[in-house]
């Protein structure tokens, strides 16, 4: 078997098995159920003859459009994307429910990246891709040159979905930001702190805060620990502290207890912190954090389910789901 590709029929002869079986099994053909001990004498015999799909057979056996129909593009904002854990885990439930699917992560590339014809037209095509993900790549669009790449590839590809963020005629699954700061804002004001300060990305999140509060709000910009860790200071240089301090993101709320402690200021007893997001992390920090959950996972996996289905419509069949937030508390707030 060294010297020649090993084949389907190769791997059927020793199973003991009809080609269409093993067929089955690497395709996870719909409607099509295989005992789990064939499956597994299968899986044994191709592990060991070390046998791989033919891209170019499958490819002619099926036809490019209908090979590609499986396969799934992931477009993020940019690379730091890689290294935050929210999106991580959103990543990781695109992964999770693409296996789960037996459809395949074809390419995870950045928006910027498809401002390049060549990979353009390689990537963003029907008989490359049955279905694209786009991450939080709003933050992106900064002009009409932007609007215009995403509706190139909205021409291009008819299953698309919008993870954490909307684009007018495209599919999207998110969470509403705006009642999640105001579940957060809503926790501590019932908690007595009526003196509140937001500190996190300045979108829709602010209005919720807002909506709960009678005086106006002091509100900071931060996306990150650093800019969390960076506001404290300059609410410190203001020479007032407010009683609660409301995040955008567990993230920010990392540095901000870590500016806290460093000013020895205790949290809850002096300055309470509550956040958005919910990552695992946030259980084990000191003190825990009081965190507003969004479902991270459960928006990759949704992104991927919508495709799969074929839901993921356009213009007016297009679906905008928000999946529910949850209040996790613990002792920061």
């Amino acid at each position: 078997m060294e010297n020649k590709q090993v084949t389907q029929n190769d791997v059927a002869r020793e199973a003991g098995v009809t080609r269409s079986m093993v067929s089955y099994v690497i395709n996870g053909t719909e409607g099509r159920s295989v005992a789990p001990e064939t499956r597994q004498r299968i899986l044994e015999v191709i592990d060991r003859l070390g046998y791989r799909p033919n891209k170019a057979a499958q490819v002619l056996q099926q036809g490019e459009v209908a090979f590609a129909s499986k396969r799934i593009g992931v477009v993020l904002r940019d690379p730091d994307m890689f290294r935050r854990p929210y999106y991580a885990e959103i990543l990781a439930g695109i992964h999770t429910a693409a296996h789960e699917n037996n459809f395949k992560v074809a390419f995870i590339r950045f928006f910027e990246e498809f401002k390049d014809p060549v990979l353009f037209n390689e990537l963003i095509h029907e008989e490359e891709i049955g279905g694209l993900i786009l991450i939080a790549t709003d933050q992106c669009i900064k002009g009409a040159e932007d609007t215009r790449l995403v509706q190139r590839m909205k021409e291009r590809i008819k299953k698309i979905v919008c993870v954490d963020w909307k684009f007018d005629g495209l599919s999207s699954v998110s969470f509403d930001r705006r009642d999640a700061a105001k579940k957060a804002a809503e926790y501590v004001i019932h908690k007595g702190y009526t003196d509140l300060s937001y500190i996190g990305e300045l979108d829709n999140r602010v209005d919720g805060i807002e909506d709960v509060l009678v005086s106006k709000c002091q509100v900071y910009g931060a996306f990150d620990m650093g800019g969390g860790y960076e506001a404290v200071a300059e609410i410190q240089k203001s020479g007032h502290l407010p009683r609660a301090i409301v995040c955008g993101s567990d993230e920010v709320a990392y540095g901000v207890l870590c500016h806290l402690n460093k000013l020895n200021i205790s949290v809850p007893a002096q300055v309470a912190v509550i956040s958005i997001d919910g990552l695992e992390t946030s259980s084990y920090i000191t003190p825990p954090l009081t965190t507003v959950n969004v479902q991270k996972q459960g928006m990759g996996c949704k992104a991927v389910e919508l495709i799969v289905s074929g839901k993921a419509g356009q213009g007016e069949a297009a679906l905008n789901l928000e999946l529910p937030t949850e209040l996790i508390k613990r002792v920061s707030a």
